[in-house]
Parts: structure tokens; sequence; C-alpha cells
């Protein structure tokens, strides 16, 4: 049985960065004449001279705060919902429209397997013929959609899931007998200890992709002693599939269609191979060219060729964000959505949000500062409910008296652990 997916994962890797470089100044000019947003990024710009990576690192980079800012500036103004990075138009060549935290709508065009999930899933082990438990989100983000249709490029059928419903989940997994799992590793964790409660097995799912979250050793350790081979992915709603596991177990391989790039956080700069820094990405999509886009996400590029045979860049996984955004139960949460918060209440002083736990538990907790805490207490539920109509994510709150949280400038605080 062929261990890769396609020979475009084994090919030499100065011919396909020949491609990639070949393919470079084609996609830059087609993001400058149709795309108004990447026209406007790169103005003075001459594409067809984006022939090498030194040219490319001279581009400025597009981060998804821009995107989001764009997005909102252009709406209101009774531009496109996509802010002009979109080249396709309603209709026939836009089948559907997605909506990740923000909100940032993203396109999804009609080319077969289009955020490119094809490959990922076929380095987790799933093949033709197989079923997959797909727990993403069907409604707003793509996550759904982008299982789905990289399932059906493998050649596998695809239960439809969704989030939620612990028990039916259960339930659907042992009636159907899947042969894998695709969802947030959290979420196979919840699905597992409650089919232990319940005293139901599945001994059909030995393997799943996970993503939208970090997977740390000992949540992948403690689904191994359950059966469960996990292996990670790393995508993204605006440029789809980045890098995936294979079964070396030695960092995530670059996807084939993506320019990748680690720059120092901040900056457009890259970093020299090992050190960490933020990871860029130049999107080939021809529907939706985002050229040097920031993803606020850590990484480094580990040395040398993957075991497995695939010969293309390694990086090291998700080391955390470049900035304060953060992802919360595969959500992203903003900094200004907790000022949002915040500013729904005269009382509140100051608010940071703290994120704790372990093993894929998070726990999150809103902290405000307020001048009296026992006057404040009725405030609480209202609160409460703030978080979950802002984060679309359930929260504690804990009520501080002026002055006593940090002077950092940290709005959101990641204190999990990843061990």
């Amino acid at each position: 049985m062929n261990p890769h997916y396609d020979e475009l994962e084994t090919r030499d890797p100065a011919l396909r960065e020949a491609a990639l470089l070949a393919a470079l100044p084609v996609q830059v000019v087609h993001a400058q004449t149709h795309s108004a947003a990447m026209a406007q990024a790169l103005h003075g710009v001459d594409g067809r001279a984006v022939r090498t990576r030194a040219d490319l690192a001279r581009l400025p980079v597009t981060r998804k705060q821009e995107l989001f800012a764009r997005q909102k500036a252009v709406r209101a103004a009774g531009g496109d919902a996509f802010g002009g990075y979109s080249t396709l138009v309603y209709g026939g060549a836009m089948p559907r429209i997605f909506a990740s935290p923000g909100p940032i709508y993203e396109p999804e065009g009609r080319a077969p397997d289009y955020w490119r999930m094809a490959r990922a899933i076929f380095a987790a082990g799933f093949r033709a013929g197989d079923l997959i438990h797909n727990s993403f989100s069907y409604h707003f983000t793509p996550a759904g959609s982008m299982m789905e249709s990289g399932a059906h490029a493998v050649g596998c059928s695809v239960f439809a899931a969704g989030v939620g419903q612990t028990e039916q989940q259960v339930a659907a997994l042992q009636d159907l007998q899947p042969a894998g799992y695709i969802g947030t590793p959290s979420f196979l964790k919840i699905i597992l200890e409650k089919a232990a409660e319940l005293g139901v097995t599945f001994p059909s799912v030995t393997k799943a992709l996970v993503t939208g979250e970090a997977c740390p050793p000992s949540l992948c350790d403690w689904l191994a002693a359950r059966g469960v081979a996990a292996y990670q992915c790393y995508a993204t709603a605006d440029v789809g599939l980045i890098a995936y596991e294979t079964p070396a177990r030695e960092g995530l391989v670059q996807d084939e269609q993506v320019i990748l790039e680690i720059v120092r956080p901040g900056t457009g700069d890259t970093v020299p191979e090992g050190e960490v820094g933020e990871v860029v990405i130049t999107s080939l999509n021809p529907d939706y060219p985002l050229i040097r886009f920031g993803t606020g996400d850590l990484s480094a590029v580990l040395p040398g060729i993957c075991p497995s045979g695939r010969t293309n860049t390694r990086i090291r996984g998700w080391l955390g964000r470049a900035d304060q955004t953060t992802k919360i139960r595969g959500m992203f949460v903003h900094p200004k959505q907790v000022d949002d918060i915040a500013k729904r209440f005269p009382e509140v002083l100051r608010a940071r949000l703290v994120v704790q736990g372990e093993m894929a538990h998070d726990v999150m907790t809103l902290k405000v500062e307020v001048h009296d805490t026992r006057a404040a207490e009725v405030l609480k539920p209202q609160l409460a409910q703030a978080v979950r109509d802002v984060t679309k994510l359930r929260g504690d709150i804990e009520l501080c008296p002026s002055g006593s949280l940090p002077n950092d400038g940290k709005v959101i605080e990641d204190a999990r652990s990843y061990a």
C-alpha cells in the first residue's frame, strides 16, 4: 500500500522550490489584478519581479486583525463582505460562505478538496472506503466542510456529527462503528470518557485526525492507551491546510500548495532555521489570494527530511500565539472581545481573561476589577452571559479589587500547561 498521498510529497526539494517560485509571481500579479485589498497592500510592487524568497520577504505582512478590520470597514461602506480579498462573486463560483469568530468571512470555491485537507487525512491513516466520524462544526465556521471535502477526496464516507450532544455522539459511534474520528482532541477525550461511563465501546475507532487546539503529548498518550492513534494537522480558515503530522511523529510536514515563512513576531523579517517565530503563509489559491498572511501562530522550522519519506519542509507544530489572540476550545478569542465585554459594564475598571487547564480541559476566567467586590456580586451572572454572547464560550467570573490585576498590558493570559 502506498504510504504517500501522491508523488508530490516525495519529489526532489529543489524541484518543489522551483515550482513554488515559478507560481509565486503569477499569484502576486493575480492578487494585484483581481483582489482590491491585495492591490492596495501591494501598491507599487512589480508582481512579476517577485521571483525569490528574498523578494517575497520584502512584501508587507497582512495579519488576521488587519483582515478583520478591513472586512468590517468595507462592509460598513457598502462594499463586499470579504473586504476585497476574495476574487469570487456570489453565485456558482462561490457555493458556500463561512464566518469565523470576529466575524471574519471566508469564501469557499468549487475546486475539489478546496481546503486541501485530503493529504492530512491520508497521512493520519484513513483510506478509501473508511467511514469517518466528523465532529467539527457544520455551521458558521468552515471546519466541518473542510474535513468533509478532504475525506471525500480520499474516498471516505462521512458521518456529519458536528459538535455537542455527547451521548448522541457515543450512540452514533456505537451504531455506525466508523474507522476513525476527526475533530478537536478535547472533544474526542470527552466522548471516550462518556462512553466509558455508559459502558459502551466502539473498537473500530483506531485512528483520529485532530486539530483546532493544542494536543499535548500527554493527551496523545491518553488516546493511544485507549486504542486511538491521533495525528495532528495545522490549518486555518483563511488558507486551508498548512502542515500535517505523519507516522514518523517528527514535526508537521508542510502542505504542497503554500509557501511558508517564519518571521520575527511583529515584523516581516524571516528568522534563521530553528528559531521560533510567527508562521506567515502565501496561499496559491486563486480564489482567496492572501500574500504573506500572518497567522499569529508561533512555530519553527525543523532541519532535515521527514523519516516518512516526505521531502517538504517540516515545522515543530503549534508553539503558541505571536499576539494575545488565543484559541480556547477550538475558538479564537481576541483582546478586542474582552474589551467589548468590559465596556458593557460601567462598574468594570479593568478586565483580564485568564485561560488555565491541562490535558484539553480549558478553564476560562474573566477577572474584572471593580471598586466594591461585594456590591458587584449582582453583576456576575450578567458578565457570564456577556462572555458567552461575545466569545460563544462559557467562562467563570472573578471580581477583583481595584488595582489588583497585574499592570503588564495583558488582556488575555494563557496559563495553560502543554506538557
